[in-house]
């Protein structure tokens, strides 16, 4: 379980201690609490209010940092372009850049490599990036922002660990990892209370344990966020401390930045001090808001609070065994039933394409555009039938 795609920042922001923030504001009232953050606009976060922060002024301080960190929520467009916006503008100041992404583990940073030297394909990157099966999220919401690095030959670093790790700690506990099997990662630095007290709201909106087992997996819980939070940090901090360091861009889940309870912090402890933090802020009042949410926000217009066109769904139940995908389940109705597909199936292949696993067709599926046509390679009873899946054009 993550807490870095759906951040809480209200109830979040509830539990912080005020923190300065040195940075230069407009003259003025400060914003309505009915708009916050008016789109377009930069702020910095105050007591239940947002004040207006001048935008060139606050570059110029971003781009003198060691490090920038951008939050996102991953399924929001808006999200995506407003930090390709920021990174082209904290570009144009100071072009020694380097962009870390959370999307990808660290053993994968020569791919990352051969694409911002223009050496791959973005079907090729897409595949040796083992997109399908690691990060999941649409990739259009993606490629901008590597495609701007590409464009403009700025290294891209891979912040992650396998979340085969953090998943191994979240059962396990982190003093059960072999140092050998830790990926390299340090200790992380002790949580504040805050962050635990934050930890907890999302944990127990998850989990239903009872009590003693509750608090032990709780403990684990803390441990899988603080090495996730503790991976990214380092891989930031020895990029921003190399010789004629750039600007690290920080491309990440708000989760892990709001309140700067879990990158920021753990930046802190490795000896980073020029760090920002910045957040992009959907159209809602101030409600919760408190000093040090971020170091600025920056207001998203309508657009920003639109839900995301529903992605196509085979309306399918499956399983992963040893023999490949089987459907256990058609839902009545569903885009499946319509292919006269049946419990028992085997998914072979979609659109000539050999699939072995659940996520490998929900990826392809989740990308077939409305209206469109599926063909799909299905075993019944040992032997092997073209199937056309027609899925429903847009409403």
């Amino acid at each position: 379980m993550s807490v870095n795609a759906h951040p809480a920042p209200r109830l979040a922001a509830r539990r912080l201690a005020a923190c300065l923030l040195l940075l230069p504001t407009l003259a003025g009232a400060q914003v309505s609490s009915e708009h916050c953050v008016p789109p377009g606009r930069w702020a910095a976060p105050g007591e239940a209010t947002a004040t207006p922060i001048a935008e060139q002024a606050l570059l110029r301080e971003l781009a003198s940092m060691q490090a920038v960190l951008l939050g996102e929520r991953h399924d929001s467009a808006e999200h995506h372009r407003w930090q390709l916006q920021t990174l082209a503008a904290l570009h144009a100041l100071r072009p020694q850049l380097a962009i870390g992404m959370e999307m990808f583990p660290r053993r994968l940073q020569p791919v990352l490599d051969r694409w911002v030297a223009g050496s791959l394909s973005e079907a090729e990157f897409l595949k040796q990036a083992e997109w399908d099966r690691i990060w999941r999220y649409d990739p259009q919401l993606y490629l901008p922002l590597l495609h701007f690095a590409r464009m403009n030959r700025v290294p891209l670093l891979a912040l992650n660990v396998e979340r085969s790790l953090v998943r191994r700690v979240g059962a396990e506990g982190w003093q059960a990892v072999p140092p050998a099997e830790r990926e390299g990662v340090g200790d992380p630095t002790r949580p504040s209370p805050d962050y635990v007290s934050w930890l907890r709201d999302s944990f127990d909106a998850h989990r239903r344990d009872a009590e003693p087992e509750r608090e032990a997996r709780f403990e684990r819980f803390v441990e899988s966020q603080l090495v996730w939070d503790r991976a990214m940090a380092e891989a930031i901090a020895v990029r921003a401390r190399a010789a004629d360091a750039p600007l690290v861009v920080g491309i990440v889940g708000a989760g892990h930045l709001v309140n700067g309870y879990g990158v920021p912090h753990q930046l802190r402890a490795l000896g980073l001090e020029r760090v920002r933090h910045l957040q992009p802020w959907d159209p809602a009042p101030c409600d919760g808001l408190v000093p040090g949410y971020a170091d600025a926000l920056f207001g998203l217009d309508a657009m920003a609070a639109l839900a995301p066109p529903p992605q196509a769904t085979l309306g399918v139940l499956l399983s992963e065994t040893e023999g490949g995908v089987r459907i256990d389940r058609v839902l009545e109705g569903s885009v499946a039933a319509a292919a006269a597909l049946r419990p028992g199936d085997w998914i072979r292949a979609l659109a000539g394409r050999e699939v072995k696993s659940v996520l490998e067709v929900s990826a392809r599926v989740r990308r077939q555009p409305p209206g469109s046509w599926l063909p799909m390679a299905v075993e019944r009873r040992g032997r092997t039938r073209l199937v056309l899946a027609k899925f429903p054009p847009e409403s």
